[in-house]
């Protein structure tokens, strides 16, 4: 028997405010793709995921992502450029740091609380 294939695999995130959390996400440098009153697919190169008008204060503040990127340094700056943590309420930002587990990573809360751990590999 052949073993099953998939094209894509996309995640459904919780907006506590689903302009507020939009509008982070485009200054992230994500583009809206596809955008209706409940969903949002937002994208960024060949990643994406679809932001939900719907919030669950628990589900938002045990959800995370891993991103991972080529120059880690070059998302903090941007981070930092674009203001996120002054401009959104609720976001927070700790910059590059090495973990125990091998990984150098930017911890970045939205304005759901959400968790995203943007890392680079070695």
């Amino acid at each position: 028997m052949p073993s099953p294939t998939a094209r894509k695999l996309r995640t459904f995130v919780p907006a506590k405010d689903f302009a507020a959390s939009t509008a982070f996400y485009q200054a992230l440098g994500f583009e809206v793709t596809y955008d209706s009153p409940d969903v949002r697919e937002m994208t960024l190169g060949e990643c994406q995921f679809l932001l939900q008008n719907y919030y669950e204060k628990t589900w938002a503040d045990n959800f995370m992502f891993q991103l991972v990127v080529d120059d880690l340094d070059g998302w903090w700056a941007h981070i930092c450029e674009a203001r996120l943590v002054e401009r959104y309420e609720g976001v927070k930002a700790k910059p590059p740091e090495e973990y125990p587990w091998g990984l150098r990573e930017i911890h970045l809360i939205d304005p759901a609380g959400v968790l995203w751990h943007i890392v680079q590999y070695r």
